[in-house]
């Protein structure tokens, strides 16, 4: 059975489970919208036109998908899937059916993208992740560097790339320069992802996770990056997606026809 899409604010989320997106992501690019992508996703047209390249837009946010079930009763969203935990996932089931996915790991600190590919590899008894490289800071402004990101992919023999470096940046960068990458078909944005499996980085507590309360524990570890974000940036979500409900929301990338977006459509 297709669930309907569900819309919020100017995206629209694929209702898919963890099983159906593993069945489902055979090529294309996977993104995990959480509410600072929903914010940006409001101000910033690249980013936005971006998402509209997405085969495949998943829930990350707990409180997104909480939200969803009070906005749209009729479709609620049905799972919630972080590309922290779908990773993982992607890389066992892969590795165990031998699909033949061989991922290569953009982003981290050179040692955290190392541990994480040998973390990754040992945990499935596998070779499934065939390169990884920690780009340095400005890297998506040089054309040299970016040129060397691609030709170390290429050399890989890699034909999933995923990619974290930050949201907005993997989005666009991923965009940019798909069209190099031939032997590319699946790209996965995952943000913090390789931090977590290097184990640089501690998730939250299932129970928190559960309770929509993973941001306090992320914010408990990194106060002076996500602190504005948490607590300042990301704050009108709430306010937009009441508008939303109301039928009074307008995404703002879109012609003046076409401008109102009601609840439950």
């Amino acid at each position: 059975m297709n669930y309907p899409k569900v819309q919020l604010l100017n995206i629209d989320l694929d209702n898919l489970t963890t099983e159906e997106l593993l069945d489902q992501f055979k090529e294309g690019i996977l993104v995990t919208p959480n509410i600072d992508h929903l914010i940006k996703l409001q101000k910033d047209q690249d980013f936005y036109l971006c998402y509209q390249q997405a085969s495949f837009t998943v829930c990350d946010s707990r409180i997104l998908y909480l939200l969803s079930r009070q906005l749209f009763p009729a479709n609620p969203l049905r799972a919630q899937i972080t590309g922290s935990d779908f990773f993982p996932t992607f890389c066992d089931y892969h590795s165990q059916a031998q699909t033949g996915a061989k991922i290569f790991l953009l982003g981290g600190t050179d040692e955290s993208v190392q541990i994480a590919k040998s973390k990754i590899n040992q945990r499935t008894n596998s070779n499934i992740v065939v390169g990884a490289y920690s780009p340095p800071f400005g890297f998506e402004k040089s054309a040299e560097e970016t040129a060397r990101i691609i030709q170390l992919i290429r050399a890989s023999g890699a034909n999933t790339l995923a990619i974290g470096v930050g949201a907005p940046k993997q989005e666009k960068w991923v965009c940019a320069h798909r069209n190099k990458m031939p032997e590319i078909t699946r790209y996965l944005a995952i943000g913090a992802t390789i931090e977590f499996e290097s184990g640089n980085l501690q998730r939250a507590p299932k129970w928190m996770t559960r309770f929509g309360i993973e941001w306090l524990f992320r914010l408990s570890q990194e106060p002076k990056r996500l602190a504005k974000r948490y607590l300042v940036e990301d704050m009108p979500i709430f306010f937009l997606l009441l508008k939303q409900r109301l039928g009074l929301y307008k995404n703002p990338w879109t012609p003046p026809d076409n401008k109102i977006v009601r609840s439950g459509e």
